[in-house]
Protein backbone atom coordinates (compact mmCIF):
# COMPACT_ATOMS: atom_id res chain seq x y z
CA UNK A 1 0.00 0.00 0.00
CA UNK A 2 1.43 3.39 -0.96
CA UNK A 3 1.31 6.07 1.96
CA UNK A 4 2.00 9.30 2.27
CA UNK A 5 4.63 11.61 1.81
CA UNK A 6 5.86 15.02 3.04
CA UNK A 7 7.58 16.80 0.19
CA UNK A 8 10.20 19.08 1.16
CA UNK A 9 12.44 21.99 -0.22
CA UNK A 10 16.06 21.88 0.05
CA UNK A 11 17.06 25.29 0.23
CA UNK A 12 14.83 27.70 2.85
CA UNK A 13 12.92 24.93 4.76
CA UNK A 14 15.52 22.45 5.56
CA UNK A 15 18.79 24.66 5.49
CA UNK A 16 19.58 28.70 5.65
CA UNK A 17 19.66 30.24 2.59
CA UNK A 18 21.61 33.54 1.80
CA UNK A 19 20.01 36.06 0.19
CA UNK A 20 21.74 38.03 -3.14
CA UNK A 21 19.87 41.26 -3.69
CA UNK A 22 16.27 39.74 -1.91
CA UNK A 23 16.95 36.40 -3.78
CA UNK A 24 17.92 33.37 -2.26
CA UNK A 25 20.44 31.52 -3.15
CA UNK A 26 22.01 27.67 -1.98
CA UNK A 27 24.75 27.22 -0.21
CA UNK A 28 27.92 25.91 -2.59
CA UNK A 29 29.56 23.72 0.23
CA UNK A 30 29.34 22.14 3.16
CA UNK A 31 31.15 25.19 5.00
CA UNK A 32 27.91 27.07 3.97
CA UNK A 33 25.65 24.47 5.25
CA UNK A 34 23.32 25.31 7.82
CA UNK A 35 20.15 23.19 8.80
CA UNK A 36 17.74 25.78 10.50
CA UNK A 37 16.37 25.26 13.60
CA UNK A 38 14.01 22.85 14.67
CA UNK A 39 14.41 20.77 11.60
CA UNK A 40 16.03 17.43 12.93
CA UNK A 41 13.24 17.81 15.57
CA UNK A 42 10.17 18.37 12.62
CA UNK A 43 11.83 15.37 10.83
CA UNK A 44 11.60 12.95 13.35
CA UNK A 45 7.96 13.40 14.71
CA UNK A 46 6.91 13.41 10.79
CA UNK A 47 8.66 10.28 10.29
CA UNK A 48 7.41 8.52 13.43
CA UNK A 49 4.00 9.57 12.16
CA UNK A 50 4.55 7.59 9.12
CA UNK A 51 5.32 9.66 6.35
CA UNK A 52 8.53 9.40 3.74
CA UNK A 53 10.68 12.20 3.67
CA UNK A 54 11.24 13.16 0.21
CA UNK A 55 13.68 16.14 -0.63
CA UNK A 56 12.85 17.48 -4.08
CA UNK A 57 14.59 20.84 -5.09
CA UNK A 58 15.38 22.83 -7.72
CA UNK A 59 19.26 23.34 -8.47
CA UNK A 60 19.82 25.26 -11.62
CA UNK A 61 23.52 26.36 -10.68
CA UNK A 62 24.81 22.70 -12.14
CA UNK A 63 23.42 23.77 -15.55
CA UNK A 64 24.80 26.94 -15.06
CA UNK A 65 27.97 26.15 -14.12
CA UNK A 66 28.30 27.51 -11.19
CA UNK A 67 28.10 24.08 -9.45
CA UNK A 68 28.53 20.37 -9.81
CA UNK A 69 26.35 17.32 -9.10
CA UNK A 70 28.88 15.84 -6.74
CA UNK A 71 28.84 19.17 -4.88
CA UNK A 72 25.18 19.45 -4.75
CA UNK A 73 25.31 15.48 -3.83
CA UNK A 74 27.88 15.94 -1.38
CA UNK A 75 25.79 18.12 0.35
CA UNK A 76 22.96 15.82 0.29
CA UNK A 77 24.88 13.05 1.96
CA UNK A 78 25.91 15.24 4.71
CA UNK A 79 21.95 16.12 5.29
CA UNK A 80 20.80 12.75 4.68
CA UNK A 81 23.56 11.22 7.53
CA UNK A 82 22.10 13.67 10.23
CA UNK A 83 18.48 13.81 8.98
CA UNK A 84 15.76 11.28 8.73
CA UNK A 85 15.12 11.79 4.90
CA UNK A 86 14.36 8.95 2.49
CA UNK A 87 15.09 10.36 -0.87
CA UNK A 88 16.42 13.05 -2.41
CA UNK A 89 15.24 14.33 -6.44
CA UNK A 90 17.11 16.85 -7.87
CA UNK A 91 16.67 18.74 -11.02
CA UNK A 92 20.00 20.40 -12.71
CA UNK A 93 18.05 21.76 -14.89
CA UNK A 94 17.22 25.88 -15.53
CA UNK A 95 14.35 27.23 -17.03
CA UNK A 96 15.04 27.50 -20.41
CA UNK A 97 15.05 23.52 -20.62
CA UNK A 98 11.48 23.23 -20.31
CA UNK A 99 12.19 19.82 -18.28
CA UNK A 100 9.39 18.31 -16.87
CA UNK A 101 11.35 17.92 -13.20
CA UNK A 102 11.58 21.94 -12.69
CA UNK A 103 9.58 22.78 -9.69
CA UNK A 104 6.99 24.85 -10.71
CA UNK A 105 6.15 21.74 -12.63
CA UNK A 106 4.97 18.25 -10.59
CA UNK A 107 7.65 15.67 -11.74
CA UNK A 108 10.09 15.92 -9.17
CA UNK A 109 7.43 15.11 -6.67
CA UNK A 110 5.61 12.43 -9.61
CA UNK A 111 8.60 10.46 -10.06
CA UNK A 112 7.76 7.74 -8.52
CA UNK A 113 4.34 5.87 -7.96
CA UNK A 114 5.50 4.81 -3.93
CA UNK A 115 3.84 7.73 -2.55
CA UNK A 116 0.12 8.49 -1.91
CA UNK A 117 -0.01 11.98 -3.83
CA UNK A 118 -3.14 12.89 -2.85
CA UNK A 119 -2.53 12.12 0.74
CA UNK A 120 0.60 14.31 0.58
CA UNK A 121 1.85 17.41 1.51
CA UNK A 122 4.31 20.12 -0.03
CA UNK A 123 6.46 22.12 1.90
CA UNK A 124 8.42 25.31 -0.03
CA UNK A 125 9.10 28.74 0.81
CA UNK A 126 8.55 29.55 -2.92
CA UNK A 127 6.04 30.17 -5.31
CA UNK A 128 7.17 27.12 -7.53
CA UNK A 129 7.18 24.76 -4.43
CA UNK A 130 3.75 25.49 -3.83
CA UNK A 131 2.67 25.51 -7.51
CA UNK A 132 4.07 22.26 -8.01
CA UNK A 133 2.18 20.77 -5.28
CA UNK A 134 -0.72 22.10 -6.43
CA UNK A 135 0.35 20.50 -10.10
CA UNK A 136 0.94 17.23 -8.29
CA UNK A 137 -2.55 17.01 -6.41
CA UNK A 138 -0.78 17.22 -2.85
CA UNK A 139 -1.69 19.83 0.05
CA UNK A 140 0.70 22.66 0.41
CA UNK A 141 2.04 24.75 2.78
CA UNK A 142 4.88 27.67 2.45
CA UNK A 143 7.28 28.73 4.61
CA UNK A 144 6.93 32.81 4.43
CA UNK A 145 9.97 34.01 3.52
CA UNK A 146 11.27 37.69 2.84
CA UNK A 147 11.91 37.13 -1.47
CA UNK A 148 11.81 39.65 -3.66
CA UNK A 149 9.85 37.37 -5.98
CA UNK A 150 6.22 36.74 -6.44
CA UNK A 151 4.11 35.20 -3.70
CA UNK A 152 2.78 31.75 -4.11
CA UNK A 153 -0.99 31.65 -4.99
CA UNK A 154 -3.54 30.31 -2.34
CA UNK A 155 -0.99 27.95 -0.44
CA UNK A 156 -3.24 25.64 2.23
CA UNK A 157 -1.04 26.68 4.96
CA UNK A 158 1.26 29.69 5.81
CA UNK A 159 4.13 29.31 8.20
CA UNK A 160 7.22 30.28 9.54
CA UNK A 161 9.31 26.87 9.43
CA UNK A 162 9.38 23.79 8.92
CA UNK A 163 8.54 22.81 12.90
CA UNK A 164 5.55 25.35 12.75
CA UNK A 165 4.54 22.79 9.22
CA UNK A 166 5.38 19.90 11.01
CA UNK A 167 2.85 20.92 13.79
CA UNK A 168 0.36 21.81 11.42
CA UNK A 169 0.42 18.20 9.88
CA UNK A 170 0.38 16.48 12.92
CA UNK A 171 -2.58 18.07 14.38
CA UNK A 172 -4.95 18.34 10.97
CA UNK A 173 -3.28 15.62 9.14
CA UNK A 174 -2.92 17.90 6.34
CA UNK A 175 -4.39 21.02 5.72
CA UNK A 176 -7.54 21.34 4.80
CA UNK A 177 -8.11 22.95 1.08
Amino acid sequence: MRGPAVFLDRDGVLNRTKCRNDRPIPPASLDELEILPGVPEALRELKTAGYALVVVTNQPDVARGLTTLDAVNQLHRFLGERLPIDEFRVCVHDDHDHCDCRKPRPGLLLASPQYDVAKSIMVGDRWRDIDAGRAAGCKTIWVRCDYDERLPERPDAVVSSLWEASKVILTDGAPNR
